[in-house]
């Protein structure tokens, strides 16, 4: 198993419905994407989150259904509008 793990801060100006956007966009990718078997995302409750708002894990059966995920088409539409939302952090591992 592969383990993707993600923090957003939210760039100024982003509206509570872009927020709502980002998180049935990234919830919608389950089913889409092959070797992703658990999507969870929502927003952050600790108050040691250091500014990240809203996060997320996502489960992959390998590394290399991971790997694939980084260009398949409806992971690269979602980054086209997103990634000027958000300042990210990433963190992939094997579980």
């Amino acid at each position: 198993m592969f383990i993707h793990v993600f923090a957003f801060r939210w760039t100024p100006g982003v509206t509570e419905q872009q927020k709502q956007a980002v998180s049935s966009a990234i919830l919608a990718l389950h089913g889409q994407i092959p070797g992703l078997l658990e999507t969870y995302a929502g927003t952050n409750q600790s108050p040691r989150g250091q500014g990240y708002e809203f996060g997320g894990v996502m489960k992959f059966e390998s590394e290399t259904a991971f790997a694939a995920y980084g260009t398949h088409p409806a992971h690269q539409a979602l980054l086209r509008w997103l990634l000027p939302l958000v300042d990210p952090l990433e963190l992939d591992f094997h579980g």
